[in-house]
C-alpha cells in the first residue's frame, strides 16, 4: 500500500502545479503512477468546476469569467501539457525526416508553428468558455468530467503504446507496468463515461469528444515521431480538452 501511496503522491506532484507535502521519490513506484493521472484529473477537474461555481455565484463578466477558466487548466498543471503541445507541433509541423523531427521534439526553444498554434488554441479555449452558459448548475461537473476523461484516456495510451527510446515511458517504466493497469483504467474511464451521460445527460458526450480528439491528435504525433512520449501525450491531452470544451460550450 506505501508504493501505491507514493506514487499517488508523485503523479500528483509531477502533474499538478499545487505543492505536495510529500516529496520522497521512490523509483519503484514510478510505474504505478499513469495508474493515479485519473486521480490527478479528479483533483485538477473538480477545482475547475468550483472555480465556475465562483464566477457564476459573483455574476463575475463573461468574459472575465472565461479569461478565469481558460487559464487555470494552464496554470494548475504548471504548464506541462501545454509544454507538450508546443514542442510536438514545432516537430511535426517542420515536415523534417525523422531523425530531425525528434530533434526539434527535444529543442528548448519555441519555434513559430507552436506560437501560432498556442495562440490559436488558447483563443479557441477562451471563446468557448466564455460563451458557455449551463442552465443548471450541475452541469459545470462537465468540466470534471473532461479533467478525469483526458487523463484517463492519456494513461492508458502511454502504458499500452510502443514508447520512443527517449521517453519516460520506456526503458525501467515499462519493465513495471502490467496488464491490470490498463484493465483498471479501462473500468475507471467506462465509469466515467457512464456517469457522465447519467448525472450531466447530453453534457455526457463532452467525455466521448475528450476520446476522440485526443486520440486524433495522438495518431498524428504517434506517426509523425514513430512512438509515444509524454510530449505527445500532453499534445493529444491539451486537443482532446479543447474538444470536451467545445461540446460543453455548444450544447
Amino acid at each position: 500500500m506505501k508504493k501505491y501511496f507514493r506514487a499517488l503522491m508523485m503523479s500528483m506532484s509531477m502533474f499538478c502545479a499545487i505543492p505536495c507535502p510529500f516529496r520522497k521519490w521512490d523509483e519503484d513506484a514510478r510505474p504505478l503512477m499513469t495508474l493515479f493521472l485519473p486521480a490527478v484529473g479528479l483533483w485538477i477537474g473538480g477545482l475547475w468546476t468550483l472555480m465556475a461555481f465562483i464566477a457564476r455565484w459573483l455574476s463575475i463578466p463573461a468574459l472575465v469569467a472565461g479569461f478565469i477558466l481558460c487559464a487555470f487548466p494552464f496554470v494548475i498543471t504548471g504548464g506541462i501539457h501545454i509544454d507538450g503541445f508546443l514542442d510536438v507541433v514545432d516537430a511535426v509541423r517542420s515536415w523534417r525526416d525523422l531523425e530531425e523531427r525528434r530533434k526539434i521534439l527535444k529543442d528548448p526553444h519555441v519555434g513559430s508553428f507552436a506560437v501560432v498554434a498556442a495562440i490559436l488554441l488558447i483563443l479557441a479555449q477562451f471563446a468557448l468558455l466564455s460563451t458557455a452558459a449551463p442552465a443548471e448548475w450541475k452541469y459545470y461537473f462537465t468540466l470534471t468530467l473532461i479533467a478525469v476523461v483526458s487523463r484517463c484516456t492519456a494513461a492508458i495510451c502511454v502504458t499500452v503504446l510502443r514508447p520512443l527510446s527517449t521517453s519516460e515511458y520506456s526503458g525501467a517504466y515499462r519493465k513495471g507496468v502490467k496488464k491490470s493497469h490498463v484493465v483498471v483504467l479501462s473500468i475507471v474511464l467506462a465509469a466515467a463515461i457512464a456517469l457522465g451521460f447519467v448525472f450531466l445527460g447530453w453534457y455526457g458526450f463532452a467525455a466521448l469528444a475528450v476520446i476522440a480528439g485526443y486520440l486524433l491528435a495522438l495518431i498524428r504525433g504517434f506517426r509523425s515521431l514513430d512512438g509515444m512520449s509524454g510530449d505527445i501525450s500532453g499534445y493529444a491531452l491539451t486537443f482532446g480538452e479543447l474538444c470536451g470544451i467545445a461540446v460543453y460550450a455548444l450544447i
